[in-house]
């Protein structure tokens, strides 16, 4: 595939330049950021231009927004604040952990059409197109539900030839399962990313996935069932390992989500999530790369993982 689309467009995958793998600008529920607004706090829009335009001024050209509809994707958001930012946003299509129950009983067929027409035709009442499919599957496994999910976007994968982001859960080895209904319904691992693979330091287990030909997202930083650094250290350890081309470092950053009043009554600043990391999308810049370089990795090996990974992965070579 030699074009991605972006929010605001096709572009050539070539130009995606410096390109953060799974990132969210906004976390919340379906329609809530159109019918309570308020609770996201103030000046919601404005606070996300500003982020991206820091991280734009710092060197990151590209990410990937992983919020699918049952996290509150708002395609028209992710427009204006690409189109002011200046960054390019792709953003998926896919389902995350929240199944309703009114969703019960539907077929893989049925989620696949409309993942597809997400990619083909647009967003509903928009031409915003996805550029990546995401499925999901937690500490529970691949349930009934989220297997009918993981299938209806292994069909939609087949179908449009979109590259898969998954979020998985490492401790469990859970995309050991999702791994098998790829196989199952004729997915190229190639073009699959496991994605959270940093909150383990089973590398055994992480040579695993990539030896079945995935790749692989190391995208919790700074994270918290395992400290930064030993995240890096895992990193380094399949750079020497002779994994580095399919390696997809990223932060799971989330600038807006909804914000909770606290015991006195008072608003805070931030959400809990943006607590935990400051530098929001430049941490990578302003932390792990100095010490990935202090571990001995050459500019080439950080050009791999940013720029060339990124670019190779929507391409499908």
């Amino acid at each position: 595939m030699d074009k991605i689309n972006t929010v605001l467009g096709p572009i050539s995958v070539s130009d995606l330049g410096f390109t953060l793998m799974h990132e969210h600008i906004m976390v919340s529920a379906s329609g809530l950021f159109d019918s309570y607004p308020d609770l996201l706090g103030e000046d919601r829009e404005r606070k996300a231009i500003d982020a991206l335009k820091r991280a734009k001024a710092e060197g990151i050209d590209t990410l990937v927004d992983a919020t699918t509809f049952d996290l509150g994707r708002n395609a028209r958001l992710l427009e204006t604040v690409s189109r002011e930012s200046g960054v390019n946003i792709i953003n998926v299509t896919g389902w995350w952990l929240d199944v309703p129950r009114f969703l019960s009983g539907v077929s893989a067929d049925q989620m696949a059409r409309e993942f597809i027409r997400d990619a083909e035709e647009g967003f509903r009442g928009t031409k915003i197109k996805a550029g990546i499919l995401k499925c999901a599957a937690d500490f529970e496994g691949v349930t009934k539900d989220l297997e009918v999910m993981t299938r209806a976007v292994a069909r939609a994968q087949v179908h449009t030839g979109l590259p898969i982001m998954v979020h998985s859960y490492p401790t469990g080895n859970v995309a050991r399962r999702q791994i098998e209904i790829f196989r199952e319904e004729g997915v190229d691992l190639t073009r699959v990313k496991i994605d959270h693979s940093n909150d383990t330091t089973d590398i055994e287990y992480l040579q695993w996935i990539l030896d079945q030909g995935c790749f692989l997202g190391l995208d919790r930083y700074p994270g918290r069932l395992v400290s930064p650094h030993m995240r890096t250290v895992t990193m380094k350890n399949l750079i020497d390992a002779g994994y580095a081309d399919r390696l997809c470092p990223s932060h799971d950053c989330i600038c807006l989500a909804v914000l909770k009043e606290n015991p006195d009554g008072t608003m805070p600043n931030e959400h809990d999530f943006a607590r935990h990391n400051l530098d929001q999308y430049l941490y990578i810049k302003r932390q792990v790369i100095p010490d990935l370089k202090e571990m001995g990795v050459d500019d080439a090996t950080i050009q791999t993982l940013f720029v060339d990974n990124p670019r190779r992965f929507f391409q499908g070579e």
